[in-house]
C-alpha cells in the first residue's frame, strides 16, 4: 500500500511541475511527455549519429591520428551550425544544463561499449577546465559528459589526473593555427595520480570532450598523457565536419 502511494505522490508532483513548468525538448523545443528527458522522442530518433564507433579508420579517427598516437576515436553525432542539434551542445556548455551532459555522456557511453575498438579502455579522463573558467560556467561540461560514459561503460572516473596549467582564450572562434598555439602546453598531469594509476595496472586511457573540431585541444591533452606512458582513444559527443 505504502509503495502505491508514493508511486502516485511522485506521478502528481510531476505532473504539476509538467503543467505549471512545462519541460520543452531542447532541439525542437516542443513540450515533453512524462517520461522524455532533455530530447523529444522524434528528436532523439533523429539524432545524426555518426556510427564511427562501428567504423575503425573513421573521421575522427584520421583527424586526431595526424597529431598524436591515438588508438581509437568516435563521436555521437554530426555538429553542423544550421543544425538544431547544435543546441545540445550549447546548452551543455553555455546553458548549464550538466543533467543533459551526463545522459548524452551515457549514451554516448551505451554505443562505445559495444565496439571493440573500445574495449580497452581502463579509466576515463575529461578535458579539464581552468579554474577561473568552471567557476564562470559552474561546472566542466566535459566532465559531466565523462561521468556519463564511465558510468555506462562501468569503468573508473579519472578527474583529478590531468590539470589545465594556464588560463587559455575560448578555442570557437579562433582559427585552426591559433588553436593549436593558444592550448599548447595548456595541461599537466599530476605526478601522483599518474603513479598511482600505473600501480594499478592501467595504461589505456579514454579522453573525452565534447566537441571535435580540429582536434588541438585534445592532442594539447595527448602530449603530456602519453609522454607519461598512456595510451589514449578519445571520444566526444558532437563532430563538427
Amino acid at each position: 500500500m505504502g509503495g502505491f502511494f508514493s508511486t502516485s505522490i511522485t506521478e502528481t508532483f510531476l505532473g504539476l511541475r509538467d503543467l505549471f513548468f512545462p519541460r520543452r525538448c531542447v532541439v525542437c523545443g516542443k513540450t515533453l511527455d512524462g517520461e522524455e528527458q532533455d530530447l523529444c522522442t522524434d528528436c532523439l530518433e533523429e539524432l545524426p549519429l555518426t556510427y564511427q564507433w562501428d567504423i575503425v579508420q573513421n573521421a575522427a579517427f584520421e583527424r586526431l591520428a595526424r597529431r598524436f598516437e591515438v588508438e581509437a576515436a568516435a563521436s555521437l553525432f554530426f555538429f553542423g551550425s544550421e543544425s538544431d542539434y547544435r543546441k545540445i551542445i550549447y546548452g551543455i556548455k553555455y546553458g548549464g544544463r550538466r543533467a543533459l551532459a551526463c545522459r548524452m555522456g551515457y549514451l554516448l557511453g551505451s554505443y562505445l561499449a559495444g565496439s571493440r575498438e573500445f574495449r580497452r579502455c581502463q579509466a576515463v579522463v575529461p578535458v579539464p577546465l581552468h579554474p577561473l573558467r568552471r567557476w564562470k560556467r559552474g561546472y566542466n561540461q566535459a566532465e559531466a559528459i565523462a561521468q556519463g560514459v564511465a558510468e555506462a561503460l562501468t569503468l573508473p572516473l579519472e578527474t583529478h589526473l590531468l590539470h589545465r596549467s594556464r588560463y587559455t582564450k575560448t578555442q570557437t572562434r579562433l582559427r585552426d593555427e591559433a588553436k593549436t598555439k593558444n592550448v599548447q602546453g595548456a595541461f599537466r598531469p599530476d605526478p601522483g595520480r599518474v603513479d598511482n594509476l600505473q600501480q594499478q595496472g592501467i595504461r589505456y586511457l579514454l579522453l573525452i570532450d565534447d566537441v571535435l573540431t580540429t582536434g588541438s585541444t585534445l592532442a594539447a591533452c595527448a602530449d603530456p598523457l602519453t609522454a607519461a606512458g598512456f595510451r589514449l582513444s578519445c571520444a566526444t559527443l558532437a563532430f563538427a565536419g
